[in-house]
């Protein structure tokens, strides 16, 4: 697509994170002033610090979104991985949303503990953006895929192949973020969007289209080849 021009988001914690952060940090120093100056025996102040600092932590592990850049000159072809996490399937399906015709499907699971920003996974254009409510099933469960709600990107690429990115919600996650928008152009190491807590993101790929990645391999998010185009 000629000279990228990139618009990275340099960020170690991510934006999405940081009410909750800066809140949380302040709520739990307060309790803690409160609880040292109201009892004479510290256990509760203590117990409270200990508890709070490791859930603290925790959630400072699941904001966390490195800055990473694909350091491969052409990307045209390539599809990367949307996301941290597990492949959890590689199917070929026979009605895909939206192209009603065979394509391949390669799911990513994302666990608590995995980086859950979302990259595009191929450079292009986004042609539209669709948000569907549903249920949370399990992200795992291939039933997850059509009734768990979920965000669709379709992206057309420069050789104007359209590949569908799907963010899935989980039984934990309830949020999905997306910062895509219809009509801009999208490239390999910038953010689609975030999803708060376990889920998973599926990709839908031409069918020919070469997968390199296999069943249970872990990813990293804008690192992991998964496929190349024809």
């Amino acid at each position: 697509m000629g000279q990228k021009i990139k618009k990275l988001k340099k960020i170690r914690l991510h934006r999405e994170g940081t009410d909750q952060l800066i809140y949380g940090i302040i709520a739990i120093i307060a309790i803690a002033v409160i609880l040292w100056n109201a009892f004479d025996n510290k256990i509760p102040f203590w117990s409270f610090s200990v508890v709070m600092g490791i859930v603290y932590c925790i959630v400072l592990n699941f904001y966390r979104c490195p800055i990473r850049y694909l350091n491969v000159e052409d990307t045209e072809k390539l599809v990367v991985a949307p996301a941290d996490g597990k492949i959890v399937v590689i199917e070929e399906v026979d009605h895909a949303p939206y192209f009603n015709d065979k394509r391949m499907m390669v799911s990513i699971f994302m666990s608590l503990w995995n980086v859950h920003a979302n990259w595009f996974p191929v450079d292009g254009k986004v042609k539209f953006v669709k948000h569907v409510d549903g249920n949370y099933h399990k992200a795992w469960l291939p039933k997850a895929s059509e009734e768990n709600e979920h965000s669709d990107v379709m992206i057309t690429t420069p050789d104007g192949v359209d590949i569908l990115c799907r963010q899935i919600a989980g039984a934990v996650a309830r949020r999905i973020v997306t910062y895509a928008k219809e009509g801009e152009e999208c490239y390999i190491d910038e953010h689609l969007g975030f999803i708060k807590l376990g889920s998973r993101v599926d990709v839908y790929l031409p069918v020919g289209t070469e997968i390199c990645v296999k069943m249970g391999q872990s990813t990293t998010g804008d690192q992991t080849i998964i496929a190349k185009l024809k």
